[in-house]
C-alpha cells in the first residue's frame, strides 16, 4: 500500500509538472503575443483615436491606428512591412506621433524632432512625414519648417502630443495590454476594439488576420528563361547548356577494313592502314597511281572495240 500512495504521488507531480510546462509554452510562444479585446473605456479611447491628429497614405475605408515615437525602430519596421499589406485589405493605417518627454532631466527628443510633430499635428502633411523618416534622425534639420521651442502655439502642440499618448496608455494598462511601441488599435470583424503593444513581430500576423489582409503583396518575380541549347558545331545536335562548350572536330581520315585493306589496295608493308597519306611529292604519286589505273583501262577498250 505505501508503495502504491508513493507512485501515485510521484505520478501526480510529473503531471503537474508537465501540465506547467504546457501552459507556460503556451503562453509564451503564442498566448502573449494575442491582441487585447478592450472592454473597458471603449468610448474614451475611441474619443482619443478620433481628436488626435494622425497622418496617412491613403488605404480603405477601416482605420488602423499605429502610436509610436520617431526613433522606434520596431515602428518603422511594422510600417515599412506590414502598411502595403493592410492597405491592400482595405484598411487605412492612420499614424500619431508623439514627442517623448525628458526623463530625468534628459531630452529624449531633439528640437527639430518637436518642431516636425508640431508642423506634423498641425498640417498632417504626408509628404512631409515621408521625408522625415526617409532620412536619418541625426541628419534632419527640420529646415523650413517654424520652431517648437519658444513658440508657445507650437509648443503646446508638442504637449498635446505628450498629453494623448500619457493619457491613451493609461486606459489601455488598465485595460492590460502591456505597451511596448508600435501600440497598434483597430476594430475586428464584429466592431469590437483591440489594442496590441507590437514590439515583437510575432504579434503581426494576429493582426492581418483579423482584417483579411494577405501574407505578400505584389507578384512574385517570373523566373528568368533558361539559355537556349547550345549545338555542337557542324552536326546541329543539343548540347547540355550546363556543358562546356563545344571545340570543334579534327577531320579524320576514314576507318579502314578490318583485313587491312585500304580501298586502293593493301597498304604498303610498315605503314599504318589508318594513317594520313604523306604529304610529299612521292607519297602524292604512289596514291595517285591507282587511281589512274581505271581511266587508262577504259581508253584501251574503247580502242579494242
Amino acid at each position: 500500500m505505501r508503495r502504491l500512495l508513493i507512485w501515485t504521488g510521484l505520478a501526480a507531480l510529473v503531471g503537474l509538472v508537465i501540465a506547467g510546462v504546457a501552459y507556460w509554452a503556451y503562453w509564451n510562444f503564442y498566448s502573449r503575443f494575442q491582441p487585447v479585446v478592450i472592454s473597458r473605456n471603449q468610448a474614451e479611447i475611441q474619443q482619443l483615436l478620433d481628436e488626435a491628429s494622425w497622418v496617412s497614405g491613403g488605404g480603405g475605408g477601416q482605420p488602423l491606428y499605429i502610436v509610436a515615437y520617431r526613433d522606434s525602430a520596431s515602428a518603422q519596421r511594422y510600417e515599412r512591412e506590414e502598411a502595403e499589406k493592410l492597405r491592400a485589405a482595405g484598411v487605412e493605417p492612420r499614424i500619431i506621433l508623439f514627442a517623448r518627454p525628458d526623463l530625468e532631466g534628459l531630452a529624449q527628443s531633439t528640437a527639430a524632432e518637436r518642431a516636425t510633430i508640431a508642423e506634423l499635428w498641425l498640417t498632417r502633411d504626408w509628404s512631409l512625414y515621408q521625408r522625415w523618416t526617409a532620412t536619418p534622425a541625426r541628419q534632419w534639420t527640420a529646415a523650413g519648417i517654424p520652431p517648437a521651442d519658444g513658440n508657445l502655439a507650437r509648443a503646446a502642440v508638442v504637449e498635446a502630443s505628450r498629453q494623448f499618448n500619457t493619457r491613451l496608455t493609461a486606459l489601455l494598462e488598465d485595460a492590460g495590454v502591456q505597451i511596448t511601441y508600435p501600440l497598434i488599435l483597430w476594430r475586428d470583424r464584429d466592431g469590437f476594439l483591440k489594442a496590441c503593444g507590437c514590439a515583437d513581430s510575432r504579434s503581426w500576423p494576429f493582426i492581418r488576420d483579423d482584417l483579411n489582409a494577405p501574407e505578400r503583396v505584389g507578384q512574385a518575380e517570373p523566373v528568368d528563361a533558361l539559355p537556349a541549347a547550345e549545338t555542337y558545331p557542324g552536326d546541329g545536335t543539343p548540347a547540355d547548356a550546363n556543358a562546356p562548350a563545344a571545340l570543334p572536330y579534327p577531320a579524320l581520315p576514314g576507318i579502314p577494313p578490318a583485313d587491312g585493306q585500304t580501298p586502293e589496295g593493301p597498304a604498303p608493308n610498315g605503314q599504318n592502314p589508318g594513317a594520313a597519306p604523306s604529304s610529299s611529292p612521292a607519297g602524292q604519286n604512289r596514291s595517285a597511281a591507282p587511281r589512274a589505273a581505271p581511266v587508262a583501262k577504259k581508253q584501251e577498250d574503247s580502242t579494242f572495240f
